[in-house]
C-alpha cells in the first residue's frame, strides 16, 4: 500500500499525506477541542480570532464550578465557541502516585454522578441551550463503569483522547481528540512545530492504511496554556490543512450528531455573526517561514 515519500521537511510530509488521501477519494473531517475555560481574557479572544480566521467553530469545555459569571455574555457575541463541560471542579480524587483523575474510580459512582449533576445544572443556569450535552473528562480520564449513567444525566456526548476506546453505551456518542498540541513536562508550553506535523502525519498515515473511507482528525487545545509561537503554529496549520482538498470541516454539533457537517449553508449560518472570518488559502510548503522558537517535544497526555 502507497506511504508517504520520507522527506526532511514535516509540512512537506503532511502535505504528500494529504494527497494520498485526496488521492484515494477520501476525506479528514477537521474539529477542534480547547479545554480548561473558566473566563474571560486575552487568550480566550485569541481563541476565537483563530477559529473565525479559520472559518471553524470550536468545542470548548468549560469547568462549570470554577466558570465566571461574566463568561457567557463573553461566548455569545460569537456562535464559533461551543460550551460543554468539563468535569466538575477539575479536581484529582487520584492517590499519590497515580495519574491525575477526577472521574475516575477512587469515589462512589453515587457521588461521581452526583457532582457531574451539579456540574450539568450548572452550566445550564450559565448557558442554557447553547451548552451542548457533551461531557469532557479532566485529565480525558473517566472510569469505563459511569458511562451507561451518563445519558441518565443528561449527555449525550463524550470526548477523551485518542486511546479511549470503551464499549460504547446507548444513547452516548465518544468522539475522541486526536493530537494534543501542548507540551504539559517541558514547562506548560507549546510542543515543537516539527513534532506535532510529524504526529499529525503518522496518525494520519496509520489510518489511511488501516482504514476505508473518511476519518476525523481533533486537535485539542489549551488556549490559556498557549505561547506566542504555538499561536503562530496553529494559524499556520489550521490555514494550511483547510486549503487542502482532502480536509473538509467539522464543526461540534455535527461531530456528535446535532446538525449536518460544516459546508455550504450550515456554515453560512454559523458564519454570520462572526465579522472578520476568512477562508483559508495557500498550501502547505507555500505559507510563511515559521517561528524559529523551538520547545521540548514530547507532551503529557492529559
Amino acid at each position: 500500500m502507497s506511504t508517504i515519500i520520507p522527506t526532511d521537511d514535516p509540512w512537506d510530509a503532511l502535505g504528500r499525506e494529504l494527497d494520498l488521501w485526496a488521492a484515494q477519494g477520501r476525506r479528514v473531517r477537521l474539529w477542534l477541542r480547547d479545554d480548561d475555560a473558566i473566563a474571560p481574557g486575552d487568550q480566550l479572544d485569541r481563541l476565537e480570532a483563530m477559529a473565525a480566521r479559520a472559518n471553524l467553530p470550536v468545542l470548548l469545555a468549560v469547568i462549570p464550578l470554577l466558570a465566571q459569571e461574566n463568561l457567557p455574555a463573553r461566548l455569545a457575541r460569537c456562535p464559533l465557541l461551543r460550551p460543554c463541560q468539563h468535569g466538575a471542579r477539575h479536581l484529582s480524587h487520584a492517590p499519590a502516585g497515580e495519574k491525575k483523575a477526577e472521574l475516575g474510580s477512587h469515589r462512589p459512582a453515587s457521588a461521581v454522578l452526583s457532582e457531574l449533576a451539579e456540574g450539568r445544572q450548572r452550566m445550564r443556569t450559565l448557558f442554557g441551550d447553547n451548552a451542548l450535552p457533551v461531557l469532557v473528562p479532566p485529565w480525558n480520564r473517566i472510569a469505563p463503569a459511569l458511562l451507561p449513567a451518563l445519558p441518565t444525566i443528561g449527555f449525550s456526548g463524550l470526548s477523551c483522547f485518542r486511546r479511549f476506546e470503551p464499549v460504547q453505551p446507548d444513547g452516548l456518542a465518544i468522539a475522541n481528540s486526536d493530537v494534543d498540541v501542548m507540551d504539559w513536562q517541558g514547562g506548560r508550553i507549546g510542543r515543537r512545530d516539527a513534532d506535532i506535523l510529524a504526529e499529525t502525519t503518522r496518525l494520519l498515515a496509520a489510518r489511511r492504511e488501516a482504514d476505508q473511507g473518511d476519518d476525523t482528525l481533533g486537535l485539542l487545545l489549551h488556549h490559556r496554556d498557549h505561547d506566542p509561537p504555538l499561536w503562530r503554529l496553529l494559524d499556520r496549520l489550521l490555514a494550511a490543512l483547510l486549503a487542502h482538498p482532502a480536509i473538509v470541516r467539522l464543526a461540534p454539533d455535527a461531530l456528535f450528531g446535532a446538525v449536518p457537517s460544516l459546508e455550504g449553508g450550515a456554515r453560512a449560518a454559523i458564519m454570520a455573526d462572526c465579522p472578520g472570518a476568512s477562508s483559508a488559502s495557500g498550501r502547505l510548503n507555500d505559507l510563511p517561514p515559521e517561528d524559529a522558537a523551538s520547545h521540548a517535544a514530547q507532551p503529557d497526555r492529559r
